[in-house]
C-alpha cells in the first residue's frame, strides 16, 4: 500500500493582531481556520481548534502585543496554549509567527544577575511543539540561534525603503539613533544611495526608559534625515536623536521604524518632537487613540504572505529579500 501524503496551508490566529493575520490570509488566498478561545473566571486561557488539522502545515500567527483586552504576556500564553493544541491534535508541523517576537531586548546579560528572557521564550515555544518560528525584525539577529529549529528572520526594510524613496527626495541622510543600529542603517544607507550618519547616546545607568543624546557623527545641516530603528517603545531615544539633529540644522526629521510599540508617554514625545512623520508597519496592532498625523502605517502583510508560502512550498525564504534579511 502506497500513500502519497498531501500538504493543507492552514493559518489561525490569536487575539492580539488579527487583522494582520486576516490580511495575509487575504494575500494568500487561503482564509483563517477557526479557532475558539476563552477565558475561565480566573483568567486561564482555552483554546479549540473548530475543525480538525490532522496532518495540517499549521501557521499559529500572533503578535506579542499589548491590547485593550490583554497583556503582552497574555498574548505569548495564547499562543503556547495554541501550538500545545495544536499538537496534541496531530497537526504535521506547527509554525509559529510572531510579527513581533516579545521580550526580544533581553537577549544577553547586561548586569549581573539578570534573565535572557529572548532565549527563555524560545524554549517555551520549543517545549510547547513549535517546529519553525517566524519573525519580522528581531531586536538582534543572534535570537535567530536561541530556538534550535529553523528560525524565518523576516525584515520590513524593502517597505520602508520603497516609502522614503517615494517620499523623501534624494538627498537623504540615513541616521542611525545610537552605535548599536548602525550596522541596520548602513543597509538602510546602501538600498537608498545616501549618506549615513550617527547620534551618539548615553544611558543613564541603573535608570530604564531614560536616554541623553550627546553628539551627532556626519554632515546633517541642510538636509532631510530619517532615523531608523527596529522599534519605538517610550519614544525616548528618537524624540532624543531628532531633537539633536533639528539643533545640528537637519532641514526636516523623519523616522522609520519595524514596530510601533508607543509605550507610556510615546506619543506626546513624539508629537513635542522635532519629527515630521513616524512611519511604520503593522507587526503591532495600533489602537484608535495612538493615530495621531504624524503617524503612517504601512503593511507588513505582503511581506509575510510571501515568506509563509516560501516555507509552505519549500523554497528559500531568503530569496526574497535578496539576502537582506540575513542579520
Amino acid at each position: 500500500m502506497e500513500l502519497v501524503t498531501k500538504k493543507r496551508l492552514t493559518i489561525v490566529t490569536g487575539r492580539a493582531n488579527s487583522a494582520l493575520a486576516e490580511e495575509v490570509g487575504t494575500h494568500l488566498g487561503v482564509p483563517l481556520s477557526e479557532v475558539q478561545i476563552a477565558e475561565f473566571a480566573n483568567g486561564e486561557l482555552h483554546c479549540r481548534f473548530g475543525e480538525s488539522i490532522r496532518g495540517a502545515d499549521l501557521f499559529i500567527f500572533q503578535s506579542h502585543a499589548s491590547t485593550e483586552t490583554m497583556s503582552v504576556n497574555d498574548a505569548i500564553m495564547e499562543q503556547l496554549i495554541m501550538v500545545d493544541a495544536a499538537k496534541r491534535a496531530s497537526a504535521k508541523r506547527i509554525t509559529v509567527v510572531a510579527p513581533f517576537y516579545g521580550y526580544g531586548r533581553q537577549d544577553r546579560k547586561a548586569e549581573g544577575r539578570e534573565p535572557i528572557t529572548a532565549k527563555l521564550l524560545a524554549n517555551m515555544f520549543e517545549v510547547a511543539g513549535a517546529k519553525r518560528i517566524v519573525s519580522v525584525d528581531l531586536h538582534s539577529g543572534q535570537i535567530q540561534g536561541f530556538f534550535d529549529g529553523p528560525v524565518d528572520h523576516l525584515t520590513a526594510m524593502p517597505v520602508l525603503v520603497d516609502w522614503m524613496a517615494e517620499h523623501l527626495g534624494d538627498d537623504l541622510v540615513v541616521v542611525s539613533p545610537d552605535a548599536g543600529r548602525v550596522k541596520v542603517a548602513e543597509r538602510y544607507a546602501n538600498a537608498l544611495h545616501a549618506d549615513l550618519a550617527i547620534v551618539h547616546k548615553r544611558r543613564v545607568k541603573g535608570v530604564k526608559n531614560q536616554v541623553e543624546a550627546k553628539d551627532v557623527v556626519g554632515e546633517v545641516e541642510g538636509r532631510t534625515c530619517v532615523l531608523i530603528d527596529d522599534m519605538i517603545d517610550t519614544a525616548g531615544t528618537i524624540c532624543a536623536a531628532a531633537d539633536q539633529l533639528a539643533e545640528k540644522g537637519a532641514s526636516a526629521v523623519y523616522c522609520a521604524a519595524t514596530h510601533g510599540v508607543f509605550s507610556g508617554p510615546a506619543i506626546e514625545r513624539l508629537e513635542a518632537s522635532a519629527l515630521e512623520k513616524v512611519v511604520i508597519t503593522n507587526t503591532l496592532p495600533l489602537p484608535e487613540e495612538k493615530r495621531i498625523d504624524k503617524i503612517e502605517v504601512l503593511s507588513a502583510a505582503r511581506i509575510i504572505a510571501d515568506a509563509i508560502d516560501a516555507v509552505f512550498e519549500d523554497t528559500s525564504v531568503s530569496e526574497i529579500f535578496d539576502g537582506q534579511n540575513q542579520h
